[in-house]
């Protein structure tokens, strides 16, 4: 069994995929790896250039014989979400991620793996390096900030790139072609916080964590508690019995990630303190139950704080708990056509509470323009009723699947006599660049595909490594055949 990344094979992917988790790369600082890729590109006499907003693309000539070739694009992001579980030490603008090999996956400690997209990123890289391989005329794409709002490819520049094959390499299952997606948007929900005049002490701590989080598109379906919900329903049925006064509550922290964990600082007075914790534990309790099957790690702690701070009045905390308690999150609609993909969803994704005002962000994904602002539009009227506002933001088009693209028939053909079984076609419920990519270059065909991983944008997630060598070894067929 081996020990480290750099006995895993196909041994060059896994070495530069080793080499980018000691470099940090969360969405919006993702300058050093985008100078680790120009690095490689100039040591191999690579032409490489880097756009306004950070994108990065590296070209390599055709193999001799194979210069006439339709040029192919192998596309992926340069950016990690970086989420870490809270008893874990670790600062992702310094400290490398540390790879854990457990049997047939690789983790890491605590933390994000990064293998979406640094598998991806690691396999471009290797394809750039390896010299025996076949291929045609290539360019290598490597966007930033995909992670929090597809930046990069929404200010990619038209004439940046030259080819009219897109291989995305940021697929989460072998053995899968991706060929559509869905579109997103994200909605800021704000309300004044309506504080007391005078400060309240005895203060508490109350933290709900362990839970599973993840993809808040990919893994919408699964049923999996959000923190911040759940620890709103605990609160709700708790000031039914006890008398306690919230000061904040917070809980999330990415758009595109399921709540793990949030934590609410409550004032109790002493003679309340025993009935808040029969309430609270009542309550988890009955969630527990609920949850079971799925959040068998959820755990909730209560434990005094120190000082002293300005509650909010018993109006707004009854108005911040019921709007928590009433605005959407999870699947709104399924497919009619394609039976297991979610078609319409939307995620209670971040609750932040300041001094003046209470903030909540939403992320609504849909493979349907109409059902994405109908389910908008729903988050809008639940404001109203709180007397919140909402502020729309601007968001990305979905990827309209093409069943008679010349490139997935070529690629079903050579996967077939790869591996002697057929490749599966998916459309995801979640945001790819190849929607914006699609859009800016028309004409362009386009596949996603990857490895297998499980649990990205939390500390669960892990890679499977023998599909990483599936993986290779599909991609750099396809790479000699679709020159030929």
């Amino acid at each position: 069994m081996a020990s480290s990344l750099g006995e895993l094979n196909p041994r060059l992917l896994w070495k530069h995929f080793a080499k980018i988790l000691t470099i940090p790369h969360c969405s919006g600082n993702e300058k050093a790896l985008g100078d680790y890729v120009l690095s490689v590109a100039k040591s191999l006499n690579l032409p490489g250039k880097r756009d306004k907003v950070g994108n990065v693309l590296v070209s390599k000539p055709a193999t001799a014989g194979r210069e006439s070739a339709v040029g192919v694009i192998l596309q992926g992001h340069l950016d990690m979400v970086c989420e870490k579980n809270s008893d874990k030490v670790h600062d992702f603008c310094k400290d490398p991620i540390l790879p854990d090999i457990k049997g047939e996956w690789v983790y890491a400690q605590g933390t994000t793996l990064g293998a979406d997209n640094g598998i991806g990123l690691a396999a471009a890289l290797a394809v750039m390096e390896d010299k025996t391989l076949v291929h045609g005329p290539m360019e290598f794409l490597f966007t930033v900030d995909e992670e929090t709002g597809l930046t990069g490819a929404n200010r990619i520049q038209k004439g940046f790139l030259a080819g009219k094959k897109l291989l995305n390499l940021d697929s989460e299952d072998e053995g899968t072609f991706t060929i559509g997606c869905a579109g997103g948007a994200d909605s800021e929900l704000v309300f004044p916080a309506e504080r007391k005049t005078t400060a309240s002490k005895n203060l508490y701590r109350l933290h709900l964590h362990g839970l599973r989080g993840g993809h808040s598109g990919l893994d919408i379906n699964q049923g999996r508690g959000n923190a911040i919900k759940l620890l709103a329903r605990m609160l709700g049925q708790a000031q039914a019995t006890a008398r306690f006064e919230i000061i904040s509550l917070e809980g999330g922290s990415k758009h595109n990630a399921i709540p793990r964990e949030a934590v609410a600082v409550v004032a109790c007075p002493p003679v309340q303190v025993r009935t808040l914790t029969v309430a609270l534990k009542k309550a988890f309790d009955k969630i527990s139950i609920e949850y079971k099957s799925v959040e068998a790690a959820a755990k909730y702690s209560l434990e005094a704080a120190a000082g002293k701070d300005f509650a909010l009045t018993q109006g707004c905390q009854r108005v911040l708990l019921n709007f928590l308690l009433a605005v959407p999150h999870g699947v709104i609609s399924m497919h009619p056509e394609i039976a297991g993909l979610v078609e319409t969803s939307t995620n209670l994704a971040i609750v932040r509470t300041d001094k003046k005002e209470l903030k909540v962000l939403c992320s609504t994904r849909s493979s349907v323009a109409s059902a994405l602002e109908a389910t908008r539009n729903i988050i809008k009227s639940v404001c109203d009723l709180a007397g919140a506002r909402a502020e729309f933001k601007n968001g990305y088009p979905g990827w309209m699947p093409n069943l008679a693209s010349p490139l997935l028939k070529h690629l079903k053909e050579i996967y077939a006599k790869t591996f002697g079984k057929e490749a599966e076609i998916v459309a995801v419920h979640a945001g790819l660049e190849c929607g914006i990519i699609g859009e800016k270059f028309p004409g362009m065909d386009m596949i996603s595909f990857g490895p297998t991983m499980k649990n990205p944008h939390s500390p669960e997630e892990h890679v499977h490594i023998g599909s990483v060598e599936k993986f290779w070894t599909f991609l750099t067929t396809a790479l000699a055949e679709l020159s030929k």
